[in-house]
């Protein structure tokens, strides 16, 4: 008898499908567990595509030179669809920015970075070429490096907006600052656009996706331009201007200026990729004058820390 009652036990499926879906379940709430703690969390707003797209869009500003060719070399247009004339002059052998005044005043939100991360970057860039573009190159202000990340108006789509306004945008942004982490980022590469840009691209270690902290200005700031400067993927800052072609062009080297010039960003890539910074101020800037946080012009900066009230 005990035989045949373990028989019928083990003959009866109904038990052992029930431990079967019991340990699936189980294997799948530990998978899902699993697979969240490995990955950034949602509120950051981090993604994979994301990075990818920060990195498809670096690559192509890479390849910008060689397939655009040197623009700045023939007075081309800057990315804000400023020629180089518009926006420089050289005065005592110096070069000196021109200032024209931004009716209405641009309405710009950036993150900016401290003296403690910008400084050697810019030594490191003055180093590498400062020898060879002397009187043709303007050195973004190495107190002043900063990320575009959305404007409320700019020259391209000029918003007006009266005091009461302004300062209804400004609280809107700093409300906005107050539940956002400080960022940790690293330097990706640095290029050089056709139109003479040297720009430092960076990803970002840990905090809110560039892309996610642009969406929240536009959600905070209604009335902003529906088109934007730049792609809402990208984190970059400016880091120098070349304005010509180099003044002490090494021509023993037998090499074309196009391959020095990239010779140059490969020495300066060496020298900062994989720098790391972090990023913990979000400023509403008033600019008077065009380009004014790039060109040293006038400027009304309302300065809100990254405080990460929300927990």
């Amino acid at each position: 008898m005990p035989r045949v009652r373990n028989w019928q036990a083990i003959s009866n499926p109904v038990p052992a499908l029930i431990i079967w879906l019991i340990s699936a379940l189980t294997f799948y709430i530990l998978f899902q567990m699993a697979l969240r703690n490995s990955t950034p969390s949602s509120s950051t707003g981090w993604s994979l595509s994301n990075v990818e797209r920060r990195t498809k869009l670096y690559d192509e500003l890479s390849r910008e030179l060689d397939v655009k060719g040197a623009a700045f070399l023939k007075n081309g247009e800057t990315s804000q669809s400023l020629s180089l004339s518009d926006l420089f002059t050289v005065k005592n052998g110096a070069v000196t920015p021109v200032l024209r005044a931004a009716n209405p005043p641009v309405r710009a939100n950036v993150l900016y970075m401290s003296p403690q991360y910008s400084l050697p970057v810019a030594e490191a860039v003055q180093k590498v070429f400062m020898p060879y573009f002397d009187k043709v190159i303007w050195f973004q202000n190495s107190t002043l490096y900063h990320f575009s990340m959305f404007h409320a108006s700019h020259h391209i789509t000029p918003v007006t907006a009266s005091e009461v306004e302004i300062e209804a945008e400004a609280n809107a942004v700093k409300a906005v600052a107050k539940d956002v982490c400080p960022l940790k980022i690293s330097l990706d590469r640095v290029v050089l656009t056709s139109t003479g840009v040297l720009l430092g691209c960076w990803q970002v270690i840990s905090g809110l996706d560039p892309a996610v902290l642009r969406d929240r200005l536009r959600s905070a700031l209604p009335q902003a331009p529906a088109i934007q400067l730049y792609d809402s993927a990208i984190f970059h800052t400016s880091l120098a201007r070349l304005l010509g072609h180099p003044t002490n062009f090494p021509k023993e080297q037998k090499i074309s200026e196009l391959q020095f010039l990239h010779e140059l960003v490969n020495e300066l890539n060496r020298k900062l990729r994989g720098f790391q910074a972090t990023i913990s101020e979000l400023w509403y800037v008033e600019e008077y004058d065009l380009l004014a946080l790039a060109l040293n012009g006038r400027v009304k900066a309302r300065k809100f820390q990254l405080s990460c009230s929300k927990t």
